[in-house]
């Protein structure tokens, strides 16, 4: 193996309290350098983990595995003996365990513990967590040598996937943990085991898996479940779960924000070109706009600040920041283009539509919104408050995207110019013959209504 030796099969064994089974022309002292839940990733020295989903089983795809050179396997013990018999096959190892995900997790957990002296940051929260998990490490990386995850890698498996790009040299790891399921904070907490942690804010993304807000916080506090005493917590000071996220908590819980940075000076919005922010005394201009990413990056500030970044570090990863797929990008042309549309829940619409109706803009304001996918019984009530706000708006048309955004068009009602769509090509035709030069266009819905689809037509122009 070229790259670095991970774990030895019998750590591995170890960490999971599997049970190794070593084929006839196997090797016990067998290692691993990478960990791949993808075979199609595999490559010569992998570990591959094989995880049972809803759709497909990773034991369905253990010889292709083997056949692209997994040194070693993790494999269910209900699939044990179909397992064993690809193992001897193939002369490779495997390491049995009760569940694949469990044991991806401590494996993981066992992993970041060979590195007592890095200081592990996680972060959490229903918005903001990648642009937040960026800056900070941004700014921490100017001085510090810094891991983070890999673009969005902060689920169940992301997370410790992301754990294993730890190396001897890494002094600080910035991760953000993502949530799908009641539960999964409080695993991913026990695999980083955080040092410093931040909860952007309450919101209700995902809360139709939850159900209410009381519920996602709950989970959302779970980020500070394996404090043992002298870690360092965060919670956004203007959040309404403020109190309830930091009682309890083992640790020290500081409040962030505007008025609990004493190293912050002011902002002052520019626009489309973003935000100028004050920091100990001397103004950054943060090129992501909107004040969602003064949120953003003031969240990052205090974690950077806590870590031991300087200020003059702050300020340079302030002006250095570049906008992340989806995340308020700004396209300009004979249309200008707002493109906002990796996510979508009723906080996150509101501060897309109130950050364009901001905009100082001479032409027409063109809002093109994408239903919000994940509100469960709560949709039709969400999408109707949607409407409502989207009737205040300065838009002078409205395009809605999605079954759901029916609620929204009703809610409208007679107010604005509106059109709804349920088929992409559609919306694309009517919209390509409506935008002309000196349109302001927002791009917003759900990641599942994939509205970037829309942004070549708008490049065109008039």
């Amino acid at each position: 193996m070229g790259e670095a030796v991970l774990m030895t099969v019998l750590d591995l064994a170890a960490a999971t309290g599997g049970d190794v089974f070593v084929p006839a022309s196997g090797a016990l002292d067998a290692a691993f350098s990478t960990v791949q839940i993808d075979s199609r990733k595999v490559a010569p020295g992998s570990l591959f983990v094989a995880l049972i989903g809803t759709e497909r089983d990773g034991h369905d795809f253990l010889a292709s595995a083997f056949a692209s050179g997994a040194s070693a396997a993790l494999v269910c013990g209900s699939r044990s003996e179909s397992a064993k018999a690809a193992a001897e096959k193939a002369g490779v190892p495997i390491v049995i365990v009760p569940e694949t995900l469990k044991g991806l997790q401590h494996a993981a957990a066992a992993y970041l513990d060979k590195f007592p002296r890095l200081l592990k940051v996680g972060i959490t929260g229903s918005a903001g967590k990648t642009t937040t998990k960026e800056l900070a490490a941004a700014m921490i990386g100017k001085s510090f040598r810094t891991v983070m995850n890999v673009g969005n890698l902060n689920s169940e498996t992301g997370l410790p996937l992301s754990a294993f790009t730890v190396r001897a040299e890494h002094e600080v790891g910035v991760f953000e943990m993502g949530m799908n399921r009641r539960g999964e904070i409080a695993e991913l907490a026990a695999v980083l085991r955080p040092r410093v942690a931040l909860i952007t804010n309450v919101g209700t993304a995902h809360i139709g898996i939850l159900g209410t807000r009381d519920a996602i916080a709950e989970e959302k506090k779970e980020l500070f479940s394996r404090f043992s005493g002298d870690e360092l917590g965060f919670v956004p000071e203007d959040d309404a779960y403020a109190a309830f996220l930091a009682e309890g908590a083992l640790g020290t819980i500081r409040r962030y924000g505007p008025s609990s940075l004493p190293a912050f000076g002011g902002a002052r919005p520019l626009g489309l070109d973003g935000t100028e922010i004050v920091w100990d005394g001397i103004p950054a201009v943060l090129p992501l706009p909107g004040a969602h990413n003064l949120k953003n990056a003031l969240a990052a500030a205090a974690i950077a600040e806590a870590v031991g970044a300087s200020a003059a570090d702050i300020r340079a990863a302030i002006s250095e920041a570049k906008p992340l797929f989806g995340r308020a990008e700004v396209f300009r042309g004979p249309i200008t283009v707002v493109r906002d549309c990796y996510n979508a829940n009723p906080e996150a619409m509101e501060a897309a539509i109130d950050f364009c109706d901001s905009v100082e803009w001479k032409g027409r304001r063109l809002y093109v919104i994408g239903a919000m996918r994940e509100l469960g019984v709560l949709s039709a009530e969400g999408h109707r408050e949607l409407g409502k706000r989207l009737a205040r708006s300065r838009a002078d048309t409205v395009f809605l995207f999605g079954p759901e955004t029916a609620d929204a068009e009703a809610a409208i009602g007679a107010s604005k110019r509106t059109l709804r769509f349920d088929n992409i090509d559609e919306l694309s035709a009517a919209l390509g013959a409506e935008a002309a030069e000196g349109d302001f266009v927002l791009l917003k819905g759900s990641r599942g209504t994939a509205l970037e689809r829309l942004t070549d037509i708008l490049a065109k122009g008039a």
